[in-house]
């Protein structure tokens, strides 16, 4: 399944027209038909690559009205460039730990329990989401931890899951599909390989 998960990305990458969509909103937000007029394309065109760039959460979008902006979605852009080398590699890239290094995963696992301690409650209810990202991913992985790898959940399991934990099931629902936790097709959601998930540990 680690292997459909980075295949799925890079499908979505796999076309001209849609690396250059992502390429004119680098620049900033834009709506289909400014999108269409620059690339000489029809709106239709713009709706069908926009689909495929949206389900594989490379793009975000709103709706003002009748008209539809899109946005890059940058973190996710960034944090999955180099996730089918981290795949490819991960038997061959292990260190040898060296004093910094034991240091580090240190305070890392120390400021993970911490937000973990102060985020929930003593029944593992989540008091609010985090406003900081790194906070935010470290939540995420806590709650995605007790999902079962390997299953398909519908949206509503998904939902009841998210609810027993916090109200706000919505928008803990797309931020993990946003920060790669998890893969949603065809309102069905799986667990992607942890090797896509966005990495807090990186994060300043």
């Amino acid at each position: 399944m680690q292997l459909d998960k980075v295949v799925a990305y890079h499908k979505a990458l796999a076309d001209p027209t849609r690396i250059k969509i992502l390429i004119l909103l680098s620049e900033g937000e834009l709506n289909g038909q400014v999108l269409a007029e620059k690339l000489g394309v029809s709106p239709a065109t713009i709706t069908h690559h926009a689909a495929k760039l949206r389900e594989a959460s490379l793009i975000n979008e709103r709706r003002e009205k009748n008209t539809i902006f899109f946005t890059l979605n940058d973190y996710f852009i960034k944090n999955s460039a180099t996730a089918a080398a981290e795949l490819i590699y991960k038997n061959t890239n292990t260190k040898t730990k060296g004093g910094t290094d034991i240091l580090e995963d240190d305070k890392n696992k120390r400021l993970q329990l911490s937000v973990v301690k102060n985020f929930f409650t003593l029944d593992n209810k989540l008091k609010h989401i985090p406003a900081q990202l790194k906070k935010k991913l470290i939540v995420l992985e806590h709650l995605v931890s007790e999902l079962e790898t390997g299953r398909k959940y519908s949206e509503k399991e998904i939902n009841a899951f998210i609810k027993s934990y916090h109200e706000d099931f919505a928008t803990i629902r797309r931020e993990f599909i946003m920060h790669q936790f998890m893969f949603r097709e065809n309102e069905i959601y799986e667990l992607n390989p942890p090797e896509m998930w966005a990495k807090w540990e990186n994060l300043a």
